[in-house]
């Protein structure tokens, strides 16, 4: 089985239009098969785009991780006039994503990379909802990895399901940084890890 992390290419196009509305911003997002949550904005996207949004509520410099269909890093871009660069290793994904941007008309970096393979930067924010199958061990080089691309007092946003780990990754975690919990619900826990590196 292919998955939304990979680049299947023979997969029938089948465009959709998915709605969210975030204080009075609303969006219509191009989607398609192949891609994370195709058919909906994903519970626990929707959970840690706005704990993040709670969070932070000015302009940063941010990178979205597996940026999909372009979910996240568009909204924090026309909600807090963010600059994003977003990422992702699926071709499909980064098109759409392009796709919203010009929709939109948000200035934002997106390209392909596989975790931080292609990251030169440094930033205020990363956001991801990892990728969970693809493997704790990609899992966690998202999650570790990140903190070599944050600046000092940068913060780390992801969200992890309760059964698929999230306590494991917390300990982890909690090694290297601070880490907070901002939310639980419905299985999902959205937590805050701020870096203490220089």
């Amino acid at each position: 089985m292919k998955h939304y992390f990979t680049n299947n290419i023979d997969l029938k196009s089948e465009l959709k239009i998915i709605k969210y509305n975030y204080k009075g911003f609303e969006f219509e997002f191009i989607s398609d098969n192949g891609v994370f949550s195709k058919n909906k904005v994903d519970y626990g996207s929707k959970l840690l785009l706005e704990s993040y949004l709670e969070d932070v509520k000015k302009e940063e410099k941010v990178l979205d991780v597996g940026c999909g269909y372009g979910y996240i890093g568009l909204v924090i871009s026309k909600v807090n006039k963010s600059f994003v660069d977003m990422i992702d290793v699926n071709k499909r994904a980064l098109h759409l994503s392009n796709r919203n941007a010009k929709k939109f008309d948000l200035k934002v970096n997106i390209f392909e990379s596989d975790a931080y393979k292609n990251i030169k930067n440094n930033y205020d924010s990363i956001i991801t909802n990892p990728p969970i199958r693809a493997g704790k061990e990609k899992v966690l080089e998202i999650l570790e990895g990140a903190f070599k691309h944050l600046y000092k007092d940068g913060k780390l946003y992801f969200v992890i399901r309760k059964d698929q780990g999230a306590l494991t990754i917390k300990k982890i975690l909690e090694q290297k940084c601070k880490i907070e919990l901002l939310i639980k619900e419905k299985g999902f826990l959205v937590f805050k890890a701020i870096n203490k590196e220089v």
